[in-house]
């Protein structure tokens, strides 16, 4: 038998022919440069990409390819807040420009590239908001997407950036009334956007709903109970909160409220699964992409889950809807057990923060080595 090699036979063409849309969860220009992301669109169906301060701080720390652009701002005299905006905002500029042509071709939706606002700023809600429209302008790519955390303090400024017709990426979801907030500050504002005449088809919005940490959290204290009952729920938990975040996603967007957003042009705000790649060696590596296959969603992937999807996924059609009960199930056998829910999301947000400023913080240690560095070469 003759094997085809089309690209409608591979695991992530079926992934896209499903509904869900592949990102990919890095970017350095090193991967700009070389062609690799391009050849990632063509041969993976990538059609977006995410980063975050610990993917600019790897690149800074192995590659050569920011060397240029380090030496002209410390030659200028920039402070490391500076160079890291300049640096990141020109690697986002330009993987905007690369996936203009699927922005194009899908109105919009996919070929989006996100950038996040310094997350020591998750509880300023007023300055959060500013540094979104800072990147916004900076950027000037219409495919951006400014990424802002799903705190209590985030969600203000996660309606106003909306109402000035900046898309936004809601990163660092866990649990499921913090995304039913997040559907509502989003929801308002596109109601803001709405009176102020903005046009609501060119905004949109992902909410990034994390996966394999719920896992993580929730197995370290199935392991701790240790009973028979309790291994049997490992590495259920992480699925069964996302399938009822599609769930909460469903039934918010089809609400009167919605409807009257939606006349008005109105694009719904995607679920988006990130944390997909597998954190435990005993589970299948394409466990947080198979089992998450559902219409209208994103799934952001590192470039070791994707090629693993890429190789040897089973993609068998929508594996989220009609699946609510069941997930309830996990949910509540993990209560009788003494697992409480809302402790372990509440834990996983306020960590989540104090890892994305650790990152920020790594990151701001790497550019200021790099700057040092380019200041003591250029004085010899």
């Amino acid at each position: 038998m003759t094997q085809t090699t089309s690209s409608q036979s591979k695991p992530t063409s079926q992934l896209a022919d499903a509904g869900v849309s592949i990102w990919l969860d890095d970017l350095s220009r090193e991967l700009l440069a070389s062609g690799n992301l391009q050849k990632l669109m063509d041969e993976r169906n990538v059609v977006g990409i995410t980063t975050n301060p610990s993917i600019f701080a790897s690149a800074l720390s192995d590659g050569e390819s920011y060397a240029e652009q380090v030496s002209e701002l410390a030659a200028s005299g920039a402070d490391v807040e500076t160079a890291v905006f300049e640096i990141t905002t020109r690697d986002v500029t330009e993987a905007c420009d690369l996936f203009a042509p699927i922005a194009e071709r899908t109105d919009g939706v996919d070929g989006r590239v996100s950038i996040e606002v310094d997350p020591r700023l998750s509880d300023d809600a007023a300055k959060t908001a500013e540094v979104a429209q800072q990147l916004s302008r900076k950027v000037n790519r219409n495919n951006v997407h400014i990424k802002i955390p799903a705190t209590e303090a985030g969600l203000e400024p996660i309606a106003a950036t909306l109402a000035e017709g900046i898309s936004v990426n809601v990163t660092l979801i866990f649990s499921l009334d913090r995304y039913r907030e997040v559907i509502n500050a989003f929801m308002l504002g596109m109601e803001r956007a709405k009176e102020a005449g903005k046009d609501l088809s060119k905004i949109h919005s992902v909410a990034s709903f994390f996966v394999s940490r719920v896992d993580s959290e929730v197995d370290t204290r199935l392991d701790a109970i240790g009973t028979d009952e309790a291994k049997a729920l490992k590495g259920k938990a992480g699925v069964a909160n996302a399938r009822l975040a599609y769930q909460v996603y469903e039934q918010q967007f089809s609400t009167e409220r919605w409807k009257t957003l939606a006349d008005a042009g109105a694009r719904q705000q995607r679920p988006l699964w990130a944390s997909t790649g597998v954190k435990d060696p005993a589970y299948p590596d394409t466990m947080y992409v198979t089992d998450l296959v559902a219409p209208n969603v994103v799934n952001t992937m590192p470039e070791k889950t994707l090629e693993a999807a890429a190789d040897h996924a089973e993609v068998t059609g929508d594996t989220v809807t009609g699946t609510y009960d069941e997930a309830n199930a996990v949910l509540n056998d993990l209560e009788k057990l003494g697992i409480s829910y809302n402790d372990v999301v509440g834990l996983l947000e306020t960590e989540g923060v104090d890892k994305f400023v650790k990152s920020w913080s790594q990151l701001l240690d790497t550019v200021q080595a790099a700057l040092d560095n380019a200041g003591s070469s250029g004085k010899q």
